[in-house]
């Protein structure tokens, strides 16, 4: 006698944040582009080259040969002591007064956001975020639920009147900036905008998450000072940093200043996620702030890549098309184009890879409706010989893609 088989049931959905959120289009650019051939505007990454190779590993021989039962075991939450007392040393000589406990150590300033989003946001939320703004922190804000809205601004960031509008209007729980060498466009906030920004923030009741990877990446112009030094702000601002755009960002090293109230709340968060950041990886960076000079590597690479911007800019104007517009940045690693209005460049992405060039396409940088017409191009990880190449196999690329489809 035969038995017939049980239907097999289908297992339940994901997550709506799950399934509403997709995955980031500029890893999907770099896993089409990982050709060797392929002069690769795309990415985000620091140039390997320009690693402090001896230095680190110098760091890592030592915590592992003089401390190896605390370097390979379990650690607190928080953070490795001796890391947030170098950490917040090397803060306050830059203007913000801090001690080790307002700083939590997370993996990499990537999972700050994350935290922050698991602390503050309620599923339906309205969070406001720079138009364009990094893409990594509109996908944090939208797998916790958060209604993500951009705040109109100009070249000089988010603009006052219109945050005050919105605040009053949408109740939000935090405005998100990069005020210094943004991604993607590499703009830098003036002061008299930082202030008017933190004044609103006071007068509305507003959290404000700045976020700064880039900022020690200067090679023009005057350091400005960040918001959460801003009278206005000191109670209400998180200001996140990382050593991956300085150190290495394989280390996954970042940290969080936050008010106490907000900054254990991130810290129970952060015990759900990974119970800690790497011990190992916490002393080694710790051992190298003590006896490297962090900051005279940081000048040696801001001067190559001072060179490498400065070989992009000369090249864009024969590259892009007439009519297209860009700024100069300050600092960090990007610069931000915006061609004619008949150009969509995720149309044309695909036309300009046949040449063996890439950028990302501007559009998913928008919270709002996305200008089609802009790129984001990074310049530090290739040489200037290798940017004007690549330039020029983008004005191929280009060449006559005037139409909306890129055909």
């Amino acid at each position: 006698m035969s038995v017939a088989a049980a239907p097999i049931a289908s297992v339940p959905p994901l997550a709506a944040r799950a399934r509403a959120v997709g995955g980031s289009p500029v890893r999907e650019i770099l896993a089409v582009t990982a050709r060797p051939e392929v002069i690769n505007f795309a990415g985000g990454l620091p140039a390997p080259e320009l690693f402090d190779r001896e230095g680190v590993a110098a760091a890592f021989r030592h915590v592992l040969e003089e401390m190896p039962g605390r370097a390979l075991q379990y650690a607190t939450t928080e953070g490795e002591p001796v890391l947030r007392e170098r950490l917040a040393r090397r803060m306050s000589v830059r203007g913000l007064p801090t001690d080790a406990d307002d700083l939590l150590v997370t993996t990499g300033s990537q999972q700050g956001l994350s935290l922050l989003a698991t602390a503050l946001v309620d599923a339906g939320d309205t969070v406001l975020v720079e138009e364009p703004c990094y893409l990594a922190a509109l996908q944090a804000f939208g797998l916790a639920g958060a209604r993500v809205v951009a705040v109109p601004g100009d070249a000089d960031g988010p603009d006052p009147e219109a945050l005050a509008e919105l605040v009053v209007r949408e109740r939000p729980k935090f405005l998100y900036t990069v005020p210094t060498f943004q991604n993607p466009t590499g703009r830098t906030l003036p002061a008299e905008r930082r202030a008017a920004l933190a004044s609103v923030a006071a007068r509305h009741g507003l959290w404000i998450i700045e976020d700064d990877p880039y900022g020690e990446l200067r090679y023009d112009g005057e350091r400005v000072p960040w918001i959460a030094a801003h009278p206005d702000a000191r109670d209400r601002t998180v200001l996140l940093g990382s050593f991956s755009k300085v150190m290495a960002p394989g280390l996954r090293l970042g940290w969080l200043r936050a008010p106490a109230e907000l900054r254990r709340a991130c810290a129970v968060a952060k015990q759900a996620a990974d119970l800690h950041t790497p011990t190992v990886n916490q002393l080694a960076a710790a051992r190298y702030l003590a006896v490297s000079d962090l900051d005279a590597h940081v000048a040696r690479v801001a001067a190559v890549y001072r060179e490498r911007r400065d070989a992009m800019l000369a090249g864009l104007p024969d590259a892009l098309p007439e009519g297209t517009v860009w700024e100069r940045p300050e600092g960090g690693m990007f610069v931000w184009a915006r061609l004619p209005e008949t150009y969509d460049t995720a149309a044309l992405l695909p036309r300009v890879v046949r040449e063996d060039v890439a950028y990302v396409p501007g559009a998913p940088f928008y919270a709002g409706e996305p200008d089609r017409s802009t790129l984001r191009l990074c310049f530090v990880t290739q040489t200037p010989e290798e940017i004007a190449e690549g330039l020029r196999r983008l004005g191929r690329g280009l060449k006559d893609g005037g139409p909306r489809d890129g055909a």
